[in-house]
């Protein structure tokens, strides 16, 4: 079979593609994944202010906050292999309305002042288990979207859409948060709501036709375990990302700590949160015009060292104000990061691979979450902020000059994208 999207959902007559803004199916897809994304980001930032109330320590905050990435590391191969097998868009909408439910008990808990750890912790779980289904669904499901040659705009649009959602929601959360404690989690369950409906609207297909199969499901998820390892180049850019992303895992419990060091205040807060969003925006918009300009193999070598250099920055930030450029600062790399290596993926895994494949990458990538938030909380507790931003930036740094090394890898392989 061919990856090619249907003709009729993404190119004219002609044979020219249909522009994006004309595009109805990614105006739609866009727009209530932005709304969502928007409520996802406004809960998240909120989630460690409520943990550390209601514990009043960082290291019990971290363990109920590494709940909800667990599931990425339990169920990442199995729900790849099914997402190859169900229908992509019943997925979607079952998981977001599944979600909906789990994030509006959340609200009516906090509402009646009847709120627990255990009830936190089991609706992050789900809230983990439901978008990691929904997540490999959606990778999946863009290139029918949008034409081959689109995606690298296409994924530009939406990492912008995600900055912006990076800049509204933490600068959002903590004011919502003073406001009441139900309400970042109400918004949170509004937008994901918004998701579910605007999917009902998109007739366009998320996968190509398939003919039942009789494989185990292991023989599936095996597949696609192979299929990567095999793939050298994909191989390499999920142990990067998984050498990017481990550290890093629990920033935002670093970011809060350190703000509330430097005696910020909560609307100070929201604005160094909301901080990430302006460089994530900025990152998005350069990401295109900096992967044409200097190429896949300059690009993987130059957005690893910044990425390592600017998380060192957060352990000398001064006051609130420079905390927040330097959180801005240090997101810039992120999407331009995120568009180079996941345009890579895209153009490489075929449509019937595609949700295990993502799968076997995302475990790997980021699998290690929950140890890195929970190990992250202990250092907080530990060793402050400061020498806990110092102790992770190691790693990074290691990995950072263990890249350059492969300077002649990555340039061989950027002729295969």
């Amino acid at each position: 079979m061919t990856s090619t999207p249907s003709p009729s959902h993404t190119t004219l007559s002609a044979g020219r593609p249909i522009p994006l803004w004309r595009n109805r199916s990614f105006l739609i897809l866009t727009s209530g994944q932005g709304i969502s994304i928007i409520g996802t980001q406004i809960s998240q930032v909120t989630l460690p202010l409520l943990l550390l109330t209601l514990t009043h320590s960082p290291a019990q905050a971290g363990l109920t906050g590494a709940l909800g990435t667990i599931p990425l590391l339990l169920f990442s191969l199995p729900a790849g292999a099914l997402i190859d097998r169900w229908n992509r868009k019943y997925v979607m909408i079952i998981c977001d309305t599944l979600r909906t439910l789990a994030l509006g008990s959340v609200a009516l808990a906090l509402f009646l002042n009847h709120i627990t750890l255990i009830h936190i912790a089991l609706v992050a779980f789900c809230d983990g288990t439901l978008s990691l289904f929904f997540s490999l669904a959606d990778q999946s499901a863009l290139p029918h979207i949008v034409t081959k040659e689109q995606l690298p705009t296409a994924l530009g649009i939406n990492e912008t859409l995600n900055s912006t959602s990076i800049m509204l929601g933490p600068a959002l959360g903590p004011i919502l948060y003073t406001l009441g404690r139900m309400i970042p989690f109400l918004v949170d369950t509004i937008s994901t709501a918004c998701s579910v409906i605007s999917l009902l609207f998109i007739k366009t297909e998320f996968q190509e036709e398939r003919s039942p199969t009789t494989e185990k499901l292991w023989d599936d998820i095996h597949s696609g375990l192979t299929w990567l390892w095999q793939h050298t180049l994909l191989r390499f850019l999920a142990l990067l990302t998984f050498g990017l992303i481990t550290p890093c895992s629990g920033f935002l419990l670093v970011l809060i700590l350190q703000a509330q060091r430097l005696h910020a205040t909560d609307i100070q807060l929201g604005l160094i949160l909301g901080g990430s969003g302006l460089g994530s925006i900025f990152g998005s918009l350069i990401a295109g015009p900096l992967y044409k300009r200097f190429g896949f193999a300059h690009m993987i070598i130059a957005t690893t060292w910044i990425w390592a250099l600017t998380w060192l920055l957060y352990a000398f930030a001064p006051d609130p104000f420079v905390l927040g450029v330097v959180n801005a600062a240090s997101f810039i790399v992120v999407p331009v990061y995120m568009v180079v290596q996941y345009s890579c993926r895209l153009s490489l895994i075929p449509d019937q691979m595609r949700g295990r494949v993502n799968a076997v990458f995302r475990l790997i990538a980021i699998g290690s979450q929950p140890v890195g938030i929970a190990l992250t909380g202990f250092l907080l507790q530990v060793l402050g902020p400061t020498s806990t931003v110092l102790l992770l930036f190691l790693p990074q740094l290691v990995l950072a000059i263990a890249v350059v090394f492969q300077y002649k890898f990555l340039r061989r392989m950027q002729h295969s994208l």
